[in-house]
């Protein structure tokens, strides 16, 4: 019986004395740990084993790790096209340094008995942490945005174009539109899993319906009561002729609904012309020179009609103050019957063979006049591709239906546009009347290639004004990507 109780306190002792050096050894690891400069042991960041490494060496370990991970751009899939998502153009990267101060902490926090459970939770399970990823969330949208003006399946609104003596009211065609935020929280984690590098990521989309034709709307935006026209002095001031024009709403409310899926609708108009137009009043009304750009163009006879029926169509265009300059209300639809031709375009990632091919031309030429002679740009995209005739960041890009170029007369004083191809060179002038209510400005245009990579270029364009030879400001203007040939 004796015997028993001394071997039960001899076992008790003993098992105190092993407890007491694991409780020692602990504290004085513990101690140790406290005061050492190195991340404790079983510490992961992004699968990483930072156990041992000081802070700095930490985050050079990961940093060069992750790049190695990372790619610079992300492949986006619509159907059989490919359009690429540069990490760098929204500034994605791992806020590593806040990782690792955070794994640093781990054991540290100044309560002996936390600490010491903290360290050996730690230790057994190996705590993996992920730095947290920023972006800038606008830049991605915003880019997300061009690629969805790229897609092959565009939304096509009802709309409508004079052509002659008839409106042409055109129905609308569904269109592919992108899951914005879907598509945004896809990339995210797909970054933030670093599973990118040999993948692509399918465009989610949805489809969005036109609108339906408001016959009554059109009636509005198109009915215009006759006035001739004229110009004063004193005000300067000028009154551009108006033809009367006129349709009957009934009638072609009743041929849509006879036929609601036809492409199109001719409806004949009825005009009452003035007698006095802006042309018979010459140039005097417009007597100063805001602005002209040029443009050269090889004469390639399909692509030179193309261009100078669009040329005709914005030639001698008066524009209000305060009035809005659509290109494709002013030139219309691009039809064989209008006379245009088959020419080089960009269309799904490439360049082929479409009607009215070389128009951009036109616009590009008018959007840097615009630009010069200080007006304002309200509606205006970048080509997939950069144009020949013009540098990145100086052009615009039309396709009837879903892609317009529009500015705003912001003078006080009618403007008046020229417009000319001849000679291999397109030219388009813009005249009016400086005066004290607009300050003027010398205006020139700044484009940077920023960025390239394997698959795009980015410039940035930038609107710099100049008095007296001074810059007194600089704006910009853009961002553009375009995809390399």
């Amino acid at each position: 019986m004796v015997k028993k109780k001394n071997f039960i306190t001899i076992y008790l002792i003993l098992i105190a004395i092993v407890i007491g050096i694991l409780v020692a050894s602990a504290i004085a690891f513990y101690l140790f740990h406290k005061t050492d400069d190195k991340i404790q042991a079983g510490v992961y960041i992004k699968g990483i084993n930072v156990s041992g490494l000081t802070k700095d060496e930490a985050t050079g370990l990961v940093q060069e790790k992750l790049n190695l991970e990372l790619n610079d751009h992300i492949i986006l899939k619509y159907k059989n096209h490919e359009y690429y998502v540069e990490i760098e153009q929204f500034e994605a990267k791992f806020d590593v340094r806040a990782s690792v101060d955070l794994v640093y902490r781990m054991g540290r926090s100044g309560n002996v008995v936390k600490d010491m459970k903290d360290y050996i939770f730690v230790l057994m399970s190996k705590i993996n942490v992920d730095p947290i990823l920023t972006y800038n969330k606008e830049a991605l949208i915003s880019y997300l945005e061009t690629i969805e003006a790229q897609l092959p399946d565009q939304l096509e609104q009802s709309s409508y174009y004079m052509d002659e003596d008839k409106v042409i009211i055109t129905n609308g065609k569904n269109g592919a539109k992108i899951q914005i935020d879907e598509l945004e929280k896809t990339i995210v984690e797909t970054i933030q899993d670093i599973s990118y590098k040999n993948a692509s990521i399918d465009i989610p989309t949805f489809t969005e319906y036109p609108d339906k034709i408001n016959v009554q709307a059109i009636h509005d935006d198109v009915y215009r009561q006759m006035q001739n026209a004229y110009f004063t002095t004193e005000p300067r001031m000028v009154y551009a002729q108006v033809t009367g024009v006129d349709f009957n709403v009934q009638d072609v409310e009743k041929a849509i609904a006879e036929n609601p899926n036809a492409d199109e609708y001719a409806v004949q108009l009825t005009f009452t012309k003035p007698e006095i137009t802006v042309n018979d009043l010459g140039m005097d009304p417009f007597p100063d020179k805001l602005s002209t750009y040029s443009t050269q163009y090889v004469n390639n006879p399909d692509r030179t009609t193309n261009l100078r029926l669009a040329s005709n169509k914005i030639n001698g265009t008066v524009i209000m103050p305060g009035e809005t300059f659509s290109f494709n209300k002013v030139v219309g639809k691009r039809t064989v019957s209008a006379g245009y031709k088959d020419a080089a375009i960009f269309s799904d990632g490439q360049v082929t063979d479409g009607l009215g091919g070389g128009i951009c031309q036109i616009t590009s030429t008018l959007y840097d006049a615009v630009v010069f002679a200080n007006l304002e740009i309200t509606a205006r995209r970048n080509h997939m591709f950069v144009p020949s005739y013009v540098t990145g960041g100086r052009d615009a890009t039309v396709v009837y239906g879903s892609t317009d170029f529009k500015f705003k007369n912001s003078r006080s004083y009618p403007i008046k546009i020229l417009s000319s191809v001849e000679g291999g060179v397109a030219t388009v002038s813009i005249y009016g009347y400086r005066n004290a209510n607009d300050p003027e400005y010398e205006i020139s245009i700044e484009t940077n290639l920023v960025k390239t990579t394997s698959t795009s270029l980015v410039y940035d364009a930038y609107k710099v004004y100049k008095q007296n030879g001074n810059i007194v400001k600089k704006e910009k203007m853009s961002r553009d990507t375009y995809k390399k040939y």
